[in-house]
């Protein structure tokens, strides 16, 4: 706040200066190249202090005394805009206006690159839809929601509805992005009735929620000041690639996209994205741990004190890094999905960053046991030079042991029931798991039941191409043809008919790049391609499940389809259905539930055939999943004495899933662990990595608890 007013009093040494900073806020983990954590090691180096800077720096009841980033406009980095790729300083760097022309650009409709504290952001007027659609095309991002930055609260609040635990999340130091529900568009709520522009439609497609941030820095502070209206601030880069933070590559990457860039000269040396948060159940709920949330260490249940210090690689997609040693655990920023080439280079300099900043010699190093994950990749190779012991962790006991780290579960308080869903996970029969009930604690787990499996015909493509999963799904409760003779003049089923559903039913039959699954995320998929919900195929991860979420929040209170519960007492049922053979193989004799959508898709393709309105099917299958999980929770539970279910895993990223099942948990009497620490999807893989290795027994692979 004291920075804050520096630079809008036309009286202070550092009016409209946008670097201004103190020991309370600006940039650390951006700047850092070595330890100590002092100037001469930061991009800072390079700028001598003028007197008056070095006199608050030397100062000890000074807020600047020892704030390594400390500057002013005599001795500081400057800010400019430049209008052409080919040279960066066309503007004059030393001009004290290059904020506000770039402010009035912003309102004529340029789209302009912006570098912050940890990267660049592209940015327009959230209000002009030609903007924003030229954004999209030339950003080559067609329906993933933009985030938005408005000036203050009360900007927000003509848009979304702020709760007091919204708005003190919006407001804190780490200022994430925060996604909140739009106001509704009725008469006595529009936008346009209060006078404010309307947001352009291609903000956030099939989106009820948006996601908005309060500026962070100086910098963005002084860009907003006259703005009574959002701005779209995106990650500065194509889709799929890592976000720029160097002024060259952003002049070149970006020349495509920006019609002018807004520049400076402290260097960014390490990325940081914008962390992204939701408030659940008064709680926040991280999706994205970065600028503002890491590296803050953890700390761990009492009994990690001694434990041997880990370094846990996480996972392919939204990658981050972890170190435990001393009872607590250093969860690094996002770092992005390692796919991509300059993303999995990356990771590998903030592996050495990491350990180098935090002094960290691992005796053990974590990874997830799929083979082919480059971070599993690189934990192998590190080992093998450095001798630190390798340890496996199966891909949702890491899930599991996440949560319980997050929640502070104790380390002989004994085992939980962990409900896992997510998109996806090597199994410990080297399946594709997703839809998962484990039994465990940090040192043990076993598998007690799942989702019942179907096949992904074509791998990878069925992720993208939801129609694949669902006609996996039915071709598997049903077979194909009794789904065609009594189902067969819907549309859903008739746009699988103009599929080539030969081919896919062969593959399946042959087991030909179809392997089997558990995943709950694909089973959203399935749900949303019968009710026409990306029925081509996803442009973004997840888009099918979270449009279909939305769907149902317009329906909320509906009485869900039911699912059947095989209890384990016998083999599982699908062992005697002939066209599942293929995927129970590893399946069968296993004394396990089975959680069975059958039922759910009868009533479901009924409820179309009765032209039920798609947002109560959604709505119907959010609370059929979320009370027949918890019901396998709650005999699991008692059939192994114990009271407390944990919840992990991205699927539980849906809010309207993850409160309908804490609900029904918690009125059963469970206690129900929950993520609020760490991202429940991958991006907390990493903790969950650390805690379980650093408790494995010897340096044997970690494999799953055989029987209790």
């Amino acid at each position: 706040a004291a920075c804050a007013a520096e630079i809008t009093d036309p009286k202070d040494r550092r009016y409209r200066y946008p670097f201004t900073n103190c020991t309370h806020c600006g940039p650390r983990l951006s700047i850092i190249r070595a330890i100590p954590y002092d100037r001469g090691n930061t991009s800072m180096a390079e700028f001598e202090m003028c007197s008056a800077c070095a006199a608050e720096y030397r100062d000890p009841a000074d807020r600047r005394f020892h704030a390594q980033p400390n500057a002013c406009p005599v001795c500081g980095p400057k800010v400019w805009l430049a209008f052409d790729p080919t040279d960066d300083r066309l503007a004059d760097p030393a001009a004290r206006d290059a904020i506000d022309v770039a402010s009035r650009l912003l309102a004529r409709g340029a789209i302009l690159a912006i570098k912050g504290i940890g990267g660049f952001h592209l940015a327009c007027d959230a209000t002009n839809p030609v903007a924003v659609a030229r954004l999209r095309e030339r950003k080559r991002r067609s329906a993933k929601p933009f985030a938005l930055m408005a000036r203050d609260l009360e900007v927000i609040r003509g848009y979304c509805r702020v709760s007091p635990a919204e708005a003190e999340l919006l407001s804190s130091t780490a200022a994430p992005i925060v996604l909140l529900d739009q106001l509704a568009a009725d008469a006595d709520l529009d936008s346009g009735l209060r006078g404010l522009p309307q947001l352009a439609a291609e903000i956030a497609p099939g989106q009820s929620a948006l996601g908005l941030m309060l500026p962070y820095s100086p910098l963005h502070r002084l860009l907003l000041q006259d703005w009574e209206r959002p701005l779209v601030m995106t990650s500065g880069n194509l889709s799929d690639e890592p976000q720029c933070i160097d002024n060259a590559d952003a002049l070149q990457r970006l020349a495509g996209i920006a019609d002018a860039w807004l520049l400076h000269d402290r260097e960014i040396l390490n990325r940081v994205d914008d962390s992204v948060a939701r408030v659940i159940q008064g709680h926040t709920r991280w999706l994205r741990r970065a600028r503002g949330a890491a590296p803050t260490p953890l700390r761990l249940p009492s009994g990690f004190e001694s434990a041997p210090k880990v370094l846990a690689l996480g996972g392919e997609l939204k990658n981050s890094l972890c170190l435990l040693s001393d009872g607590q655990a250093t969860l690094s920023q996002h770092l992005g999905d390692l796919e991509e080439a300059r993303t999995a280079r990356e990771f590998e300099r903030t592996v050495k960053l990491y350990q180098a900043l935090f002094e960290h010699q691992p005796e053990i190093i974590a990874v997830d046991c799929h083979p082919d994950y480059r971070s599993s990749a690189l934990g192998r190779r590190l080992a093998a030079e450095t001798g630190a012991r390798l340890v496996e962790v199966q891909h949702h006991a890491a899930h599991l042991g996440a949560v319980l780290a997050d929640a502070d579960w104790p380390l002989d308080a004994g085992p939980v029931v962990g409900v896992i869903f997510d998109g996806l996970g090597y199994g410990a029969d080297q399946t594709i798991w997703g839809g998962e009930f484990l039994l465990g604690d940090y040192r043990q787990w076993q598998r007690i039941g799942h989702l019942r499996p179907f096949s992904l015909p074509g791998g990878e493509r069925a992720i993208r191409e939801p129609w694949r999963c669902l006609f996996a799904q039915l071709e598997s409760v049903f077979g194909w043809q009794q789904c065609l003779d009594r189902w067969g003049t819907l549309e859903p089923i008739q746009r699988l008919q103009r599929r080539p559903l030969r081919v896919i039913e062969a593959m399946i039959q042959k087991g030909l790049n179809s392997p089997p699954t558990t995943s709950a995320g694909r089973l959203f998929d399935a749900v949303a391609a019968a009710l026409g919900v990306c029925v081509d195929g996803i442009a973004y991860e997840a888009q099918a499940a979270i449009e279909l979420e939305t769907l149902a929040r317009g329906a909320l209170g509906e009485v869900g389809y039911a699912f059947a519960i095989d209890h384990g007492d016998s083999r599982d049922r699908s062992d005697s259905n002939e066209r599942n053979d293929r995927n129970d193989r590893n399946e069968r004799n296993a004394r396990r539930w089975q959680l069975d959508p059958t039922p759910m898709w009868t009533a479901l393709l009924d409820d179309l055939t009765a032209r039920v309105p798609a947002a109560v099917i959604a709505a119907r299958f959010h609370a059929g999943l979320a009370t027949a999980a918890a019901e396998l929770a709650v005999q699991a539970a008692h059939r192994h004495g114990v009271g407390t279910v944990a919840l992990s895993g991205g699927v539980f990223q849906n809010r309207t899933l993850f409160e309908a099942m804490h609900k029904a948990l918690s009125e059963r009497g469970l206690q129900v662990l929950t993520h609020r620490r760490v991202p429940a999807n991958d991006g907390g893989l990493a903790l969950g990595q650390s805690v379980i290795a650093a408790l494995a027994p010897g340096a044997a692979p970690q494999s799953p608890l055989r029987g209790r």
